[in-house]
């Protein structure tokens, strides 16, 4: 029992050791590694070797999948560029075990120690991050080591003997079994190196061995099928036609295998090597054989998984949410940034949308506007959700900053949607319904700061997408601006009534409302300059000194926010 338990930590460390390094490696290398995938579709040889050389970095074919899936998904490249990324893709895990395979055991120290010191010094820098990277090579260089001392007393114990001598049975039940533990080790590297490393301790044969191998390689495509479950659009056509290449591989070489077992045993005698062997010409094979047929097997993928038709009322959904991009933060951030920016949109739409309702009482354009509401709701969900799959222990004091710029910009919006669709109810059942009007006054005072608040969220959006010092001043002048009018309006309202205007006294209440409500909008939108204006050392600790020093040393309150909008 013992002997198992080592065994399957040493497993377990060699998973974790290639997570560390993926995840490593995207950290630092994400942005760079996903433009040189971009710039690499010219030519399907380029984009081969993109693919190669981009795995062989991440040692994961699942998270070039994801990548390349995000590429196709935003049009940004075509599927059969992306599947010959994947044949590289495959052929640089292949590659990669080669190398491990090695006797690195004098690295494997060297890497943990230095690891650790740049990683505990240098956390949040690029040199951190490249620490981390070491100390995952260093694990899965010890964890092959301690797999092979766990593997001697299982030569030798009959029980444990019997349990993987149950393997040799049945080709397509080994294939399965090595589909299933690459499944569940998310890793088709972890599994080939365990794999060989068995073979060659003699606790499973060299034909089970390939199953196996040809199980994982099987796994890894089924990964990436999962990997890519959540991608939108045509991004899940290139998890599908590497899956069909997996497939149909695995058929072809199960069928030849006595064939391929001779040929590598007369190339190499050790058991490892030839497990290696065989996991390198399986990739290589197929390359060969579906390199120079990717765009008909795009095309047919495409009838498989044809887009879904739109429809007239089709709900918005996320359109820069790149999951393969999570690994990265500084890319990750942007993404969201750009989705952030899609709600400002929507927002502006439903501003003018709401003056449009108020000139002319159009009942149908309120349900229109309020099902905008829905829209706004739900990218805020969805961009909430994606930040919070961010490590945040990735993140630099700078990333750190803007991913609390971005949530907080967003429930901004979210909530501005909120306060939009009660100004459209309030309209439709005190104004609509009564077939009420505005008085002529009232209706410029409401047009006036309807193109205030639309030129306050279009200068709020500059200062979110720049974080400019000066922009931010502006943003906050006029928040004080449209406080001042947004009180003068009510004073000019409140002496109409006085005048006995019949108009002004049937909407009264609803006029009021509106322009407070107004007011909430605009406070809203000026929230974004104080995280920019707070970090530039623009803010004063307290407001209880006089408003107009800090207004003439360009000075303003944090709790500005708060107090001013009440």
């Amino acid at each position: 029992m013992q002997t198992l338990l080592n065994l399957f930590a040493s497993v377990a460390l060699l998973v974790w050791g290639t997570h560390i390094v993926r995840t490593g490696i995207l950290r630092v290398y994400g942005a760079n590694l996903r433009r040189v995938l971009s710039k690499s579709v010219s030519h399907r040889g380029t984009a081969f070797l993109a693919g190669l050389g981009v795995t062989s970095l991440v040692q994961s074919s699942s998270a070039t999948a994801l990548i390349a899936s995000s590429f196709v998904s935003q049009n940004l490249i075509a599927l059969a560029p992306a599947l010959a990324i994947m044949l590289g893709a495959d052929v640089g895990t292949a590659l990669m075990a080669q190398v491990f395979s090695l006797d690195l055991s004098w690295l494997s120290p060297l890497a943990i120690f230095f690891g650790v010191v740049f990683f505990l010094s240098r956390k949040n820098t690029k040199a951190g991050q490249l620490g981390r990277v070491s100390i995952g090579l260093g694990l899965i260089i010890l964890a092959l080591q301690l797999i092979q001392e766990a593997t001697q007393p299982i030569v030798t114990a009959t029980g444990t003997k019997v349990l993987f001598g149950s393997l040799s049975g049945d080709p397509m039940l080994d294939m399965l079994i090595g589909a299933l533990f690459t499944l569940f080790s998310w890793s088709s590297l972890a599994v080939v190196l365990l794999t060989a490393t068995l073979a060659a301790s003699h606790v499973i044969t060299v034909p089970v061995a390939v199953c196996l191998v040809l199980g994982a390689n099987l796994g890894s495509g089924l990964i990436g099928l999962i990997a890519t479950l959540g991608t939108p659009g045509s991004g899940r056509r290139v998890a599908v036609g590497n899956l069909a290449f997996k497939l149909t591989g695995c058929v072809a070489f199960s069928l030849a295998l006595p064939l391929v077992l001779h040929g590598i045993a007369q190339l190499d005698p050790d058991p490892r090597r030839q497990v290696l062997h065989f996991h390198v010409a399986f990739n290589v094979v197929l390359a060969l054989g579906f390199i120079f047929f990717t765009d008909a097997i795009a095309r047919l993928v495409e009838k498989w998984l044809p887009e879904a038709a739109a429809t007239g009322a089709q709900a918005a959904e996320p359109r820069h949410l790149d999951a393969g991009a999570l690994e990265t933060p500084a890319l990750a951030l942007a993404n969201a940034a750009r989705e952030t920016l899609r709600i400002g949109d929507t927002i502006e739409q439903m501003l003018n949308g709401m003056i449009e309702v108020i000139r002319t009482n159009d009942e149908k354009r309120v349900e229109e506007l309020i099902r905008l509401d829905d829209d706004v709701d739900r990218l805020y969900t969805a961009i909430k959700l994606y930040l919070t799959q961010i490590s945040r222990e990735a993140l630099d004091e700078k990333d750190g900053r803007r991913w609390a710029e971005i949530i907080s910009l967003t429930i901004n919006l979210e909530h501005v949607g909120d306060v939009i669709e009660r100004i459209l109810t309030d309209l439709k059942d005190k104004k609509i319904a009564h077939r009420l009007s505005f008085s002529e006054a009232g209706m410029q005072e409401l047009c006036d700061l309807h193109a205030k608040l639309v030129a306050n969220l279009r200068l709020g959006l500059s200062v979110f997408l720049t974080g400019d010092v000066k922009t931010a001043q502006m943003l906050l002048a006029e928040k004080e601006k449209f406080r001042d009018l947004e009180r003068s309006y009510a004073a000019q309202h409140l002496d109409r009534l006085a005048d006995q205007s019949v108009q002004s006294i049937e909407t009264s209440s609803l006029h009021l409302d509106i322009i407070s409500d107004m007011r909430r909008i605009n406070s809203f939108f000026c929230s974004t300059a104080y995280p920019i204006l707070e970090q530039a050392g623009q803010l004063r600790k307290s407001r209880l000194r006089s408003g107009t020093a800090g207004e003439a040393t360009g000075a303003f309150t944090k709790g500005d926010l708060a107090a001013r909008s009440k």
